[in-house]
């Protein structure tokens, strides 16, 4: 199923593609960075497009191409030193993608990208994909604000495109407040979606390989704060049994309705009622899936990289309970205005501690800095080391 007007699925590789052969990014964010880090582990060489003469993954690659996402001489040069390509970051230029995809495999695909960039695309995927997403409407007019129906406020709107981690968005109660709120927002293409009361939030991360090959990541349970994932708990138990599954049936079916290759993010909410909808798909590795790093067998690095080179699909085994802890600038300045190293040392004398960082110099308030994964060999373990490590780091405790 292709959404309209999109671009076609891109050319896949005849045979597998073997260590030894080069990888390609578009984008060069901590995600690419982990990507590249796991190729070059398997034997693969690697370039990186970016415009950022620092960004994380190109300070680790083999090949970084300063430029533009859609720079034709920097695409060009990308697609000369890459055997296949993927992408960090679902902002990018699907059109990009595209072009690449003339000449070399690229997954995902520019479809589906285009999809996950157009939040009135991505909603009308899900309802032909029969899974349930919230009561929305599309706002892109004077006429659509005015005819908007009464029974989605309490609402939050959001823009038609390019918002993440609570970016472009506004909580809105009334007619007014809703008006207001899309001029605030210069009165771009929106939607407009009823506000549910939820108990939790969790994830699903497959992988989807070009001969319709499926396996999955165990399904994650997040908590967000400030409308950026904060934690996320991964062992048996963390959701009844039968949400869990409902969660990754429909992530198969979203996968298998795009046609999907590559890895892909479908983030849930759970209703007070106990009733799963759809919130959102990230056409890329994503946060709640780094505990995979050190509580698995495959990473969702090396997911992505068996969907992208065509290598078989083996369906990941989690060995340790784990919860994953975000990172922020915020945690350098809890001492004061001036940005302070965090007590790494402290925490890493925790047993099932694993620190990773992203390379980047300067700390801010509400950036991704790194994250912590802690294993145990129980839920319970697990858990208790996370809150003793969110207590050393100023985390508030979950």
């Amino acid at each position: 199923m292709t959404a309209p007007g999109a671009a076609p699925i891109a050319l896949r590789p005849q045979a597998p593609l073997l260590p030894g052969r080069t990888l390609g990014v578009l984008g060069g964010g901590q995600l690419g960075r982990m990507f590249v880090h796991t190729a070059q582990a398997m034997g693969y060489g690697t370039v990186v497009l970016d415009p950022d003469p620092d960004s994380p993954a190109g300070q680790v690659s083999h090949h970084h191409i300063q430029a533009g996402y859609d720079d034709p001489q920097g695409l060009a040069e990308l697609a000369r030193l890459a055997d296949a390509v993927t992408t960090e970051f679902e902002n990018v230029p699907a059109a990009a993608l595209a072009t690449l995809a003339a000449r070399r495999p690229v997954a995902p695909a520019a479809n589906a990208v285009a999809l996950a960039q157009d939040r009135a695309q991505e909603k009308a995927h899900f309802v032909r994909c029969g899974v349930r997403c919230a009561p929305y409407a599309v706002i892109a007019s004077a006429e659509q604000l005015a005819a908007a129906p009464a029974e989605l406020l309490p609402g939050i709107l959001k823009t038609l495109r390019l918002g993440y981690d609570g970016k472009g968005q506004r909580r809105v109660t009334t007619a007014a407040e809703l008006s207001a709120a899309w001029h605030s927002l210069g009165q771009q293409p929106c939607v407009l979606e009823q506000w549910l009361a939820l108990a939790l939030e969790c994830s699903v991360i497959v992988a989807r390989g070009a001969d319709g090959s499926i396996v999955h990541l165990p399904v994650q349970r997040n908590l967000h704060r400030d409308a950026i994932l904060a934690v996320t708990e991964v062992y048996a138990g963390n959701l009844p049994q039968a949400l869990a599954e409902q969660a990754l049936q429909a992530a198969i079916s979203i996968a298998n309705g795009l046609q999907y290759v590559g890895l892909l993010c479908v983030e849930f909410f759970v209703l007070q009622d106990g009733s799963l909808v759809v919130n959102e798909i990230a056409p890329r590795p994503h946060n709640s899936g780094h505990y995979s790093q050190n509580a698995c067998d495959l990473s969702q690095f090396e997911l992505q990289l068996r969907t992208l080179a065509g290598l078989p699909l083996t369906a990941p085994r989690q060995h340790s309970p784990a919860v994953m802890l975000n990172l922020l600038g915020d945690l350098w300045f809890a001492q004061g205005a001036v940005a302070q190293t965090p007590p790494w040392a402290e925490v890493l004398a925790l047993p099932g501690t694993h620190l990773h960082l992203y390379g980047k110099g300067q700390a801010r308030p509400g950036r991704k800095m790194g994250h912590l994964n802690v294993t145990g060999p129980s839920p319970q373990a697990a858990r208790a080391t996370a809150l003793k490590a969110a207590a050393l780091l100023g985390i508030a405790p979950f």
